[in-house]
């Protein structure tokens, strides 16, 4: 079973980031305008960052838990089916809500579906992984995201052209690409079985190592100034980008997360996964400090292009990064504890954002976040020349 490979991966490794395609295209229909759609209800920037951190940060515990059961019972499929399924169930109802409370409801069932997949899943696919190639298959999974992040925004823009302001339709027909992904998950990914002494008995913290904790502590200091991508598509309506084109401005991203993705993962495979970091966390802060200046349409554009870089050299990579840093009976546990690490952060990282959108300057914001993103730089250069030195 693991030697069957679909375009060069294992096939369940394929399936999963289908999976994720079908999935993330739902999610980025919605999303992609969610900031709008907001907005048009009466919402505030704080109140938008605010729904994003509680929904992200109140479900961020169930990653480590659902993580911690994945590797009790040595089994990820169940979560995902119901971490998924919840997701699918979710996106629909938006064409229902009339206030942003209701919205916040609604994202926090959804990113607690969320929540209960992403550990699981993260573990099978390090599970499936072999020879050295954590960092390409997590690099596939993080291109399907985008792929996925792709095709919704053009759909989404697609039918904002043809029916202006029809949000409710968008988040109707979204439920169909979601329902295929189940589909595939169903059908076409097999279980990563363990031996029953493989599996985790207990958790304690000094299981876990010293350089898995230092890079908890430098992705924490970074997380709190990476709030929510909702105020970059904020940011790009204020500086004259028409609400029917921001899903487009958000492809630009996603289109070069898509294409670097895979290349960045199996560069990481071949360099050392803390150097890439380096380079993305680079990268974000001057992203970050061209939103705080720029006042062009053009230079957005731009910027959310570079944004998309960094994308494609952190978010698989820094998964891959953990996953090699834990012991096969613990990467749920381990991963989930990294990706509820993340959740929790984003409810201060987006409250501070939005505060300082609306009570200071809209510029603020993005310097902040350039200035935490230069900080985890110069910490995972400490870190890797710490480490390294100790092998």
């Amino acid at each position: 079973m693991r030697n069957k490979r679909l375009f060069g991966f294992n096939k369940n490794i394929f399936y999963t980031g289908l999976t994720s395609f079908l999935t993330d295209t739902s999610t980025k229909m919605v999303y992609s305008i969610m900031p709008m759609f907001l907005l048009s209800i009466g919402a505030s920037k704080t109140t938008l960052s605010l729904i994003e951190g509680i929904a992200e940060s109140t479900a961020a515990l169930i990653k480590a838990f659902s993580g911690f059961w994945s590797d009790k019972i040595g089994k990820n499929k169940p979560f995902m089916i119901l971490g998924y399924g919840i997701t699918t169930l979710i996106m629909p109802l938006y064409a229902f809500v009339m206030t942003p409370l209701q919205v916040l409801v609604l994202r926090f069932v959804e990113r607690t579906g969320k929540g209960i997949r992403t550990a699981p899943r993260d573990s099978l696919i390090a599970g499936y992984a072999g020879n050295g190639e954590s960092g390409k298959s997590f690099g596939l999974q993080k291109m399907m995201d985008n792929a996925g992040a792709i095709v919704g925004p053009l759909i989404a823009f697609g039918l904002l052209t043809l029916f202006p302001d029809n949000y409710k339709g968008i988040f109707l027909l979204s439920g169909i690409p979601a329902v295929l992904g189940i589909l595939v998950l169903i059908l076409g990914v097999k279980e990563a079985k363990k031996n029953k002494e493989q599996l985790l008995k207990a958790f304690h913290f000094r299981d876990y190592s010293k350089r898995y904790y230092c890079f908890l502590a430098i992705i924490f200091i970074f997380t709190l100034g990476n709030s929510t991508d909702a105020l970059l598509m904020v940011k790009a309506n204020e500086v004259g980008v028409k609400v029917a084109y921001i899903p487009l401005v958000y492809l630009v991203m996603s289109f070069v997360s898509v294409v670097m993705a895979v290349p960045l993962g199996v560069l990481s495979d071949r360099i050392g996964k803390e150097k890439l970091l380096v380079i993305g966390f680079v990268i974000y802060a001057i992203v970050y400090f061209g939103f705080g200046t720029t006042h062009s349409i053009t230079m957005i554009a731009l910027l959310f292009a570079l944004y998309g870089l960094y994308s494609a050299a952190t978010d698989g990579i820094q998964k891959a990064l953990v996953s090699d840093l834990l012991d096969a009976n613990k990467r749920g546990t381990g991963l989930g504890i990294y990706n509820a690490l993340l959740g929790a952060t984003l409810l201060p990282a987006s409250l501070i954002a939005g505060l300082l959108y609306d009570h200071v300057n809209s510029s603020i914001p993005f310097y902040f976040g350039a200035a935490t993103a230069a900080l985890s730089a110069l910490l995972m250069v400490a870190f890797y020349r710490y480490f390294k030195v100790k092998e």
